[in-house]
């Protein structure tokens, strides 16, 4: 007989373990589901070890302007990227283990690692096993976004996530994506001695943003040394990444190609929905897998919610937690709404003219049901 809990969380991103946290306090037996590492994008590949990294680059960027502060540096400036790596993958890593250690002692907490399927919205399958819940919380994520150009497959490019194992400058890192993703690392390999080069195909870079706000961006990205290629069209791309790849473009003023030794791959998310059976579990999704909720994070089938990237939030970890307040508040009575958040930034009209990933946010079938 498959094991029942009274909740069940799939992934441990940053929502998740205030989440069990919160349910294993009010004496629920919470079962707590991850197939890969803890903690999230945040943790593993987010927020945390590019902020590392940005660290890393500041001072590099600061010792190659030391004269302009009247500091001077006798003898040779070199970086050394593997112990540059190897801090970021100390802090990074022990944030994960902060998170799984966090979740092990917790009482009533059942820590399951596999990949779970829903075979309906009560019971879940984590690889050979089953169990049931009474309530379900999909917390999956997103992953890259890798759009179909001719060549893609064989490059063995770059995501946000594989660009963390390298501990190496690349000589000349080509980026297809100029938001914040992109921008991010252009700015920290540069000041890492890389020549960089963004490919965005639209007018301006950071586009959900205001155009003073991209122009005084590409501003400053150009004086580091970036070049920066707007309104392009990627046509094809050849290559390993590693060693050399050549990017086909598509200009205003005709065709182009550019060089590189390595190719990072920026040009958005998709959530990790796609193998998770959301269908037979009842909960209905857009196109691109993004979960339907209303704005108590309900998804269509009765008793499960999704929270974060998967479920159209702002890709932010403080809108993450704010779904998590939301849905700890509504479960203790209250009405608790992401039409009114505690985070202003994360819901606010402006995000959602601007065309970020909460305009996702729609009524579904339940509340349909409801009125």
């Amino acid at each position: 007989m498959a094991p029942h809990y009274d909740a069940a969380i799939i992934g441990t991103g940053q929502a998740g373990p205030s989440l069990a946290n919160r349910l294993t306090q009010a004496g629920m037996k919470v079962a707590v589901i991850e197939q890969g590492r803890f903690g999230g994008t945040c943790v593993n590949n987010g927020c945390i070890p590019t902020k590392t990294l940005v660290a890393s680059a500041y001072a590099a960027h600061l010792i190659a302007r030391a004269a302009e502060y009247g500091v001077v540096i006798e003898g040779r400036v070199a970086m050394d990227m593997k112990k540059v790596k190897a801090r970021k993958d100390t802090v990074s890593g022990n944030s994960m283990k902060g998170v799984e250690s966090w979740l092990r002692g917790m009482p009533n907490c059942t820590i399951l690692r596999g990949h779970a399927r829903l075979v309906s919205a009560t019971e879940i399958e984590v690889g050979p096993e089953r169990l049931t819940a009474d309530k379900v919380f999909l917390n999956v994520g997103g992953r890259a976004l890798v759009p179909k150009i001719p060549g893609i497959e064989t490059v063995d490019y770059l995501t946000n996530d594989s660009i963390m194992n390298i501990d190496y400058a690349p000589r000349h890192l080509v980026i297809l994506g100029g938001s914040y993703i992109g921008l991010e690392f252009a700015q920290i390999y540069r000041r890492f001695g890389s020549a960089v080069t963004i490919i965005e195909n639209g007018p301006q870079i950071a586009a959900r943003e205001d155009a003073d706000v991209g122009a005084a961006l590409l501003d400053m990205l150009r004086e580091e040394g970036i070049e920066v290629l707007l309104s392009t069209r990627l046509l094809a791309v050849s290559g390993r990444s590693g060693e050399f790849v050549s990017v086909r473009l598509g200009l205003p003023d005709g065709e182009r190609e550019v060089s590189g030794t390595d190719l990072l791959v920026a040009a958005g998310r998709i959530p990790n929905t796609q193998e998770i059976d959301l269908e037979r579990g009842g909960v209905e999704h857009d196109a691109r897998g993004y979960i339907a909720v209303n704005d108590r994070l309900e998804t269509s089938a009765s008793g499960v919610w999704a929270i974060g990237e998967c479920a159209g939030s702002p890709q932010f970890t403080h809108a993450s937690m704010d779904d998590y307040r939301v849905i700890r508040d509504n479960l203790a009575g209250g009405h608790r709404s992401t039409a009114i958040a505690s985070c202003p930034i994360a819901y606010s009209p402006i995000h959602r003219w601007r065309g970020s990933a909460s305009v996702r946010r729609k009524p579904c079938g339940r509340a349909f049901r409801r009125g």
